[in-house]
């Protein structure tokens, strides 16, 4: 189809037209209306090119400086910014799960942060973040897997559309980053409220109560079972600090809370002997690449709609 082949409009109207003819009208209308803008759209791309430099920059400098505003911004752009665009598109599936995952994580949150801690609260809220950094891990692969085999042609197997497949694998994708991002970020901000919390050591790091013999660091609760023995739920965890732990309290500490210090002593955590098993270490890199999702879902938006509002001051289409 030659979109670029005039169409007569003499005794017709569009009605009339087929639907190759309505493309190509279509198409000729977008460009006699952007006819001799080669310069003004020039001008929005030096100015699109330049906020995102400044703003980057500005981002890096403030999490630099100031890391804990940073992050919390982050977190409430990462928090809001996806369901107004949601809103704003109806698309019902994502705010459902949102709503879910607010309403759980909010309950999870409001336990961490109250005062005085209930000793079952650190392995509730380590629990809930550990699953849904698994969650999270499961739908990215999932994802990923669905876009591979589209790419070797599987989906002709099933009579679907490479598209369809591909915007599958796509969902799949957004939802586990987009999740496993936010879930990463509050679990963070719960381990160090519960961690003060509890009260083993101060802010400024000096300890405030000693650990009783057969005590989980993190959660403060009794060991079921001995270092060198195998648990049915769970096996007990000794760091090289001799600091000894629940495997689903360590495990989220590391892992979910982004913390590699015995939550105790501040020793550094020997992360080889807790991820002894190969299979595991992919969540380690797993929980790196979520760290570079913040800028696509909580600033670049806010950087698009700034470079709209500029061109809309200077009268820019």
């Amino acid at each position: 189809m030659d979109l670029h082949k005039p169409v007569d409009l003499t005794n017709r109207s569009i009605d009339d037209l087929t639907s190759e003819e309505k493309w190509r009208l279509e198409h000729q209308k977008i460009h006699e209306q952007h006819k001799g803008h080669e310069k003004m759209h020039a001008e929005m791309v030096i100015i699109l090119i330049v906020t995102v430099i400044v703003a980057q920059v500005i981002l890096i400098e403030w999490k630099k400086r100031h890391y804990r505003s940073y992050a919390n911004v982050t977190l409430l752009g990462m928090w809001i910014v996806p369901i107004i665009l949601c809103l704003r598109s109806h698309w019902w599936r994502f705010i459902f799960t949102w709503l879910l995952f607010s309403c759980i994580t909010g309950l999870i949150v409001r336990k961490a942060l109250q005062k005085p801690i209930d000793r079952t609260t650190p392995r509730l809220v380590y629990k809930w973040f550990l699953l849904l950094y698994k969650l999270s891990y499961v739908l990215g692969l999932i994802g990923y897997f669905i876009m591979m085999a589209t790419f070797f042609g599987l989906n002709l197997l099933f009579n679907a559309k490479p598209n369809e497949w591909m915007d599958c694998g796509l969902i799949f994708i957004f939802y586990g980053l987009y999740y496993g991002v936010l879930g990463r970020d509050i679990s963070e901000i719960c381990s160090d409220k519960m961690a003060a919390h509890i009260g083993y050591y101060s802010p400024q790091g000096i300890s405030t109560r000693s650990l009783d013999t057969n005590v989980c660091a993190v959660c403060g609760n009794k060991l079921l079972v001995a270092e060198d023995e195998e648990g049915v739920l769970e096996n007990t965890y000794k760091l090289s600090c001799n600091h000894v732990f629940h495997e689903f309290c360590i495990r989220g500490w590391c892992i979910v809370g982004k913390k590699q210090t015995c939550p105790y002593c501040k020793e550094k955590v020997d992360l080889k002997k807790i991820f002894s098993n190969p299979w595991e270490k992919p969540h380690m890199l797993f929980g790196q690449l979520l760290d570079w999702i913040r800028w696509l879902v909580a600033w670049q938006p806010m950087v698009l709609f700034l470079v709209q509002a500029i061109n809309w001051t200077l009268g820019l289409e």
